[in-house]
């Protein structure tokens, strides 16, 4: 598990260093704790529910910052 931390603080530190975001990154690399799966109606959502999840989407502008960030 140490060393699984470790992989996370380095790829934290890596990508802060690319200068790839203009503000410092700042997210802390904690324990994992339980995890509770969704329910099955959440399962798969982005096919069950196409247009609604598509919405969602273009509405977040989650793909203008993956294009804005990552693609470029």
């Amino acid at each position: 598990m140490k060393n699984k931390k470790k992989i996370a603080e380095q790829a934290v530190k890596d990508l802060d260093a690319s200068g790839r975001f203009k503000k410092p990154i700042v997210t802390e690399v904690v324990p994992a704790s339980t995890f509770y799966p969704a329910e099955d109606y959440h399962q798969d959502f982005y096919k069950k529910e196409k247009m609604h999840y598509e919405g969602y989407r273009r509405g977040s502008g989650r793909d203008q910052f993956i294009q804005n960030h990552w693609e470029g």
